[in-house]
């Protein structure tokens, strides 16, 4: 099961990482500023790399199922804390340029960190 979700995971934002990336490029870049259409790219693209992310750990743990799940679930709850946090504060300050969603960006950006950590923690316990 922990294989199928963590693909399905990141399936899913890889999908609305695209959506996202459409709807900036053809709607929101006439309207935001130079600099508020720049920080959204940047949620794009992150949200996209740790979809990737997600993806591979999918796999990785249908490679490794005789791992402890519980690692697997902890790196895979942790790049999808980042997705939401990093790239869904980022998401808001563009649309909305309230400064202090700003303060939650670092919060996602650690839960990046620490997927990236576990996930290469799962592959040095493998």
């Amino acid at each position: 099961m922990l294989a199928k979700q963590w693909i399905m995971f990141g399936s899913i934002s890889g999908f609305f990482a695209v959506v996202f990336g459409a709807f900036g490029g053809h709607i929101l870049k006439e309207r935001l500023t130079e600099k508020a259409f720049s920080v959204y790219l940047i949620a794009v693209q992150y949200q996209m790399y740790h979809a990737l992310a997600l993806i591979g750990l999918g796999v990785w743990a249908a490679i490794n199922s005789g791992n402890s799940s519980l690692d697997t679930q902890w790196t895979g709850w942790a790049f999808t804390a980042g997705i939401m946090l990093f790239s869904g504060s980022l998401y808001a300050l563009a649309l909305t340029d309230l400064k202090f969603l700003g303060m939650i960006t670092p919060i996602g950006g650690l839960s990046f960190m620490a997927g990236w950590i576990g996930f290469a923690f799962l592959a040095w316990k493998a």
